[in-house]
């Protein structure tokens, strides 16, 4: 049975037995409905004393440390310890999260303390400078921070009589703060000479100014506003660790096992001396103390808690227990009983009754205990201890049978016989004793065959074999009693073992993640007859398999409350339980096992909510049993959008080459040129990679993005409008719901959001600061008050802003894996989902955090990897689109049912006022009802329905749809080939906008005399555009391989295309259909170039160095241009046709006579004589000027000169299309540069007229058109470029 699958059945937590009273204070108290709150390891405990019941408080991820109490005594604010410690508050009742608190505090939280009103919540760090904060809790909104103090802080109160100032004490200091605003000013106590300068422990505020304090010595110190006014001396005999107020006075409990009670002006009322009375000992310490009406509550360092009745003080009533501090290692389970017996560092055994969730007995031993057994027939208790010995006990009573050392170092294990015959001890010293139990545990055998220690031992059901593991990972067999190894294999096959709580061996590899050490698992225990094991290991979690789990890497569900390493776990005899034990937070976990069969009743209670990602969750390696990826969203989740450097590096970038720019400011430099241009119109939507990006604003336009730039595309006129506020490639576009606001996202070390107004093209709101690397979804709310985004950062973080202020409400880690897709619920802006690989969550908003909950698939399969999601007509209904076609149907965060609605991936759906639209890798468009009974229509994209008026052509039928929005009687689709359709209901479609699909975009030619341009990209297609008014796609022609180069020819009939796999064509440039085609090299061909003139010759240059020259009459290779050390860069022919200027990746400048290609040397004086038919080089002393100051880091792909020759159009790896007077003498000329392509601009052509520049964008895919404008023609322009000359003087030089 290799099943890789997670068991069905799971672990509910019933029961902690222990209390946290080490180094933590005031940490103990009544609840409004009289329950008691405290915290142990990571799990908050709310425990009723009438009912004997306890619930859990799970939210947290590591070791609660403090604890506060909300006045209303309903909420509880827990934090805790860890890299990054968060605070939750939470519902003592409902035991459900109310608000988070986080990124602010490292290390840990100290101390937590409310406000009179409840309203704010003051917290301490555990960093170097135990760091002060005050929060404005529920809408989990820091309000003010300050450095607390250099040394530790142990207690902080609000003064309860006056608003807005705070006491807080620690290590040798008290301090008085005063809030104002957002600054927390502090004043430190004077302890003049009143009182010695003390470490003060606690504190509570009193009227008047006046502070009681607790102090290191036992005093009370009395404090009026920032002096020490007197000392109560001796109020107990040893430190004051807890201080607590209420209406009758103050309670206050020290190390001396006292609670005293006092009045309101703290004269003394009575002391409880706990020491004394019948459960006291030698040593009780008192932690926390809470005094309300008759009751007060005594927490203690050894993990007690006490509830005394002030008028029967001397009979304190124990109500919890725990082992006291020192590791927790030993635990074994009674055979026949619902006994489970813990023995610790603590040098105690306990017996706790799993029923009665009690301790039962108790009996404290000489030596740390380290491992424990029961004999099978439940009489003896043997114990390991620390020093090598090991004690058997009558269970009874808990008297000594015998005492033995034989060993010197740790018995890490023990166990009987099934037989009851033998005890097996196995110790540190790598060797296992056998003790005859009958004769008096006499030893009568020993296994010697391990190297390093013994940690985990099973014996046979005959108890003739015992298997051992030990510290290397090693499992080896012994013949019992006599401890002969057994090496021999087929001697082994048929043994059964009588217990497996060993962690190697076949049956339990699955439990190994596939990188870890081999000691991470501490403990593993199965049960053969549920075919279930359980697991314990260094990450405080314990895990559920199914048994016998073979392969590595299997799944599981998880079970978190313990904090640091579960040391042990073990199943009841009967498997109603598993008990497991935490080795620093010493505690005891008592789960009930909930099988299969009931798991079917309980599934209307809603799943554990959990703010991380565990809750019970699949294992460490997901893929084993998935489903293939689809094609498309396999290549999507590999695109990287890490960029070398990013446009933010810039300014650091230039500051580091400044000393190259002094020595050249010595010469003067070109001014940058008079004329601009300015961006008119751009082919290309980007959509390979993204979805839902398409929209019709309010007046009926479409708005979209392509590269860095936001396009609102008005269909009437076939004219555009941008925005140009970013500087990186957009990768999501969200619309308000008033259709006038868009929000997009873009790539960016820190990258940012902006919100913009579609008429006006202006920002309204930029946020950043919470996304790294780039922002891949955005949402609105229903009212547009918020948003919500998701980054493309490792943990794909999720925030919610309140976008118009700028502020972020919300943030939490969304998956490991990529989440396409946040929608916020339109009811309740509290609520919003996620979707992506392998993931569908649930959340609501809880102060600074998010909480998720996964989507139930119940035991309909696994999560399928979500495309796209919307929410349908009620606040619980949710859909979304799977990859594998299915529309999913969730209530709340369960799936009801899955339809089938296309084939391959569904990418789009978008929800009307009654019913749904989806759409789909197979290049339909489905309407549905509102309940996903019906399709009432289809739609598909093919180009026997394109209406006549279309601008361009369908690249071909049925595309991958990847956006879908509806309005204005049509339905807008967009495809992940880059076009913009329209589909009328009636059936027609328009095709309104398109560009090249994904691939880089390199070959770009204009036409000798007519308004037209051909690029050849690596999407395999060629095309022709039309750049007059009616901007659209001509002519397309798919090509066997991509290419990088294309040319006209000087009559502007033949179009030269280079392409990728070292071949040409030319090919008649208004039908595209092959004249002649050649291959004589085997790498990409990078730039190709008719002669001019008639156009006699072509110079065809490729990446492995070399440029031939062909005849085009005869079809003729006529001569071969060598001696070029590097790839081919660019090319230019001389006005003659006689002489080829030639630059190569190594930054030569080189000349070839034609047609035979012999190479020439040009002086460069010589060279700005020569006339050039076209200039599109980057190199030589008249473009010296185009290299930016950073020239080491980026490069100037592409050059063209206006055919007045006044000004050089350039493109750089930057995404900067620059403008240059020419000849650019001198380094570092003046420009004018403009951001609209994202990545590198790989090239740039003037039309034959000079009235356009033409652009394209490598990766971008995008194809941009700008008017260039004369000097003076400046009314209408739009700012998006940078004058370097009217910048700052430094500018230029970028």
């Amino acid at each position: 049975m290799a099943d890789r699958s997670a068991p069905s059945c799971h672990l509910r937590l019933e029961w902690v037995y222990g209390y946290r009273g080490h180094q933590c204070r005031n940490n103990l108290y009544y609840t409004a409905a009289k329950e008691i709150v405290y915290f142990v390891a990571g799990v908050g405990v709310v425990y009723s004393p009438r009912e004997h019941r306890q619930k859990f408080y799970l939210g947290h991820q590591d070791d609660i440390i403090s604890l506060a109490l909300h006045p209303e005594r309903v909420l509880v604010a827990t934090g805790q310890v860890g890299k990054e410690p968060y605070i939750c508050v939470w519902d003592s009742y409902t035991v459900q999260t109310v608000s988070v608190l986080k990124d602010v505090h490292t290390h840990g939280i100290a101390c937590l303390a409310f406000d009179l009103d409840g309203q704010r919540l003051v917290s301490v760090g555990l960093d170097s400078k135990n760091t002060v904060c005050v929060w404005d809790w529920r809408r989990g909104k820091l309000l003010s921070v300050a450095p607390g103090h250099t040394d530790r802080i142990f207690d902080i109160s609000w003064d309860l009589y006056q608003p807005n100032k705070l006491v807080s004490c620690g290590v040798k200091h008290i301090k008085f703060w005063s809030l104002c605003g957002n600054s927390l000013t502090p004043k430190r106590g004077v302890f003049g000479k009143t009182g010695d300068l003390q470490t003060i422990l606690c504190l509570a505020c009193a009227r008047d100014e006046v502070t009681y304090s607790g102090a290191l010595n036992g005093d009370i110190y009395v404090w009026k506003g920032i002096n020490l006014v007197r000392t109560i001396q001796g109020a107990h005999a040893a430190g004051i660790f807890s201080m607590n107020a209420c209406e009758e006075g103050f309670a206050t409990g020290g190390r001396d096992g006292c609670v005293r009670l006092w009045d309101l002006s703290f004269k003394p009322i009575t002391v409880i001396d706990l020491r004394e009375t019948d459960q006291g000992y030698k040593g009780l310490s008192v932690r926390s103390v809470c005094w309300r009406g008759d009751h007060i509550l005594v927490g203690t360092q050894d993990s007690e808690i006490f509830e005394i009745v002030v008028h029967e003080r001397n009979k304190p009533f124990l109500i919890m227990q725990g082992h006291c501090e020192g590791e927790l290692w030993a635990l074994a389970v009674h055979p026949t009983k619902p006994l489970a017996m813990t023995g610790s560092d603590d040098r105690s055994v306990r017996i706790w009754s799993l029923i009665d969730h009690a301790l039962i007995a108790r009996c404290n031993m000489e030596e740390p205990i380290r491992c424990a057994a029961v004999s099978t027939d439940g009489i003896h208790l043997a114990l390991g201890m620390k020093d090598g010995s090991f004690t058997v006990l009558r269970v009874r009573d808990m008297t000594e049978v015998v005492h033995i050392k034989d060993r010197k170092e740790a018995i890490h294990e023990l166990k009987y016989s099934p037989d009851g015959n033998f005890l097996a001890v196995g110790s540190n010293d790598s060797s296992v004793d056998i003790y005859g139990v009958v004769q008096r545990y006499k030893k009568v055998g020993e296994c010697i065959g391990s190297l390093s220690f013994i940690t985990h031992m099973d014996w046979s059901s005959d108890s003739k074999y015992l298997q051992t593991n030990d510290g290397n990972g090693k499992r080896l067999f012994y013949r019992m009693p006599s401890g002969k190894e057994v090496t021999n294999k087929e001697e082994l096959k048929g043994i059964q073992w009588a217990s497996w709580t060993c962690v190697s061996g076949l049956e339990v590899n699955g439990i190994w993640p596939k990188y870890s050490e081999i000691n991470d698992i501490n403990s593993v225990d199965a049960n053969f007859i549920g075919q279930v094991m359980v697991t314990a290991d260094d990450y405080g979690v314990v895990k559920l398999f199914r048994y016998p789990c073979l392969r590595k890497g299997a799944k599981f569900k998880k079970y978190l409350g313990h904090s640091a390493h579960v040391t042990n776990v073990r199943w009841s005899h009967d498997h109603q339980w598993v008990v497991s034990i935490g080795g620093a937070d010493h505690s005891v976990f008592q789960w009930k096992f909930v099988p299969d069969r009931k798991l079917k009743d309980s599934l209307h209670i809603a799943p554990q909510e959990s703010l991380v990602d565990s809750n019970s969750d699949e294992s460490d390696s997901d893929q084993s049993d998935v489903p293939e990826l689809d094609s498309e969203i396999e290549q999507e989740t590999q695109i990287t959008y890490r960029r070398q450097v990013y446009k933010e590096d810039l300014p650091q970038l230039k500051e580091q080459c400044k000393e190259k720019r002094k020595s050249a400011a010595s010469k003067r430099r070109e001014r940058a040129p008079g004329n601009s241009i300015r961006l008119h119109f751009v082919h290309g939507y980007r959509a390979y990679d993204c979805r839902s990006n398409l929209f019709y604003t309010q007046t009926g336009e479409i708005v979209y993005h392509v590269a860095a730039v936001g396009v609102v595309y008005n269909r009437q006129q076939n004219t555009q409008r941008f925005y140009l506020g970013h500087d990186d490639d957009i990768l999501c576009l969200g619309i308000h719901p008033l259709k006038d606001y868009v929000a997009t996202g873009q790539v960016g070390r820190d990258s940012s959001i902006h919100i913009w107004d579609t008429e006006t093209i202006k920002p309204l709101s930029v946020l950043k600061g919470y996304h790294q690397y780039g922002v891949c979804a955005v949402d609105f709310s229903a009212d547009g008050k918020r948003l919500a985004s998701v980054g493309i950062d490792d943990n794909h973080t999720v925030v919610l802003w309140d976008w118009k202020k700028g502020e972020k409400l919300s943030a939490v880690r969304g998956s490991k894996d990529k989440i396409f897709v946040v929608k916020i619920n339109p009811y309740m802006p509290d609520k919003l989902i996620t979707v992506g690989i392998k993931h569908m969550k649930f959340w609501r908003r809880a102060g600074g955090g998010l909480i998720g909950r996964k989507g139930c698939i119940g035991a309909l399969g696994r999560t399928d990897t979500m495309m796209c999601a919307v929410y349908g007509w009620t606040e619980e209904m949710a859909f979304s689109g799977t990859s594998t076609g299915d529309v999913c149907i969730w209530r709340d965060v369960f799936l009801l049912k899955t339809v089938k609605a296309h084939d391959g991936p569904v990418f789009s759906m978008h929800a009307l006022e009654k019913g749904f639209v989806t759409g789909g890798k197979d290049g339909v468009v489905a309407l549905w009802d509102d309940t996903f009974e019906r399709c009432l229509k289809t739609y598909a994209i093919k180009r026997a329905a394109l209406a006549p008026g279309s601008k361009g052509l369908l690249l071909e039928d049925n595309p991958s749809i990847r956006a879908i929005s509806l309005g204005h009687g049509h339905i807008l689709v967009g495809t992940k080939n880059g076009e913009i359709l329209e589909v009328d209901k009636s059936g027609p479609i328009t095709l309104l906008v398109q560009g090249h699909m994904e691939g880089e975009v390199w070959g770009l030619a204009t036409h000798p005399h007519l308004p037209i341009c051909a690029t050849v990209s690596d999407d395999k297609t060629l095309r022709i555009w039309d750049l007059s008014p009616s901007h659209c796609m001509l002519a397309v022609r798919k090509l066997k391989k991509g290419g990088r180069c294309c040319c006209f020819s000087p009559d502007g009939k033949a179009l030269a295309v280079g392409l990728n796999d070292g071949s040409f064509l030319i090919v008649n440039a208004d039908t595209l259909e092959d004249l002649v085609s050649f291959q004589h090299r085997k790498d990409v061909i990078s730039e190709i170039r008719f002669s001019p003139g008639a156009g006699k010759y072509l110079a065809v240059a490729s990446c492995d160095n070399f440029v031939d020259i062909y005849n085009v009459m005869s079809s003729k290779r006529v001569g071969i241009c060598k001696g070029a050390s590097s790839y081919i860069t660019h090319m230019d022919w001389d006005v003659r046709g006689k002489l080829l200027q030639v630059n190569t990746g190594a930054k030569e400048q080189l000349f070839f006579e034609a047609p035979r290609g012999k190479k020439q040397t040009i002086p460069s004086l010589e060279v700005e004589k020569i006339g050039w038919a076209s200039w599109t080089s980057v190199l030589g002393s008249c473009c010296e000027g185009i290299w930016p100051i950073i020239g080491e880091v980026t490069d100037v792909t592409a050059s063209c000169l206006t055919s007045d020759s006044k000004v050089l159009a350039t493109g750089d790896d930057f995404g900067f299309v620059k403008l240059f007077r020419y000849p650019a003498k001198g380094k570092f000329g003046k420009f004018k540069r403009y951001v609209a392509h994202s990545t590198h601009v790989t090239n740039v052509r003037w039309t034959y007229d000079d009235s356009l520049l033409v652009t394209v964008g490598g990766a971008d895919t995008s194809l941009m058109l700008w008017t260039y404008e004369m000097e003076g023609h400046r009314d209408s322009r739009q700012c998006d470029s940078e004058e370097s000359d009217l910048d700052s003087e430094e500018d230029g030089v970028m």
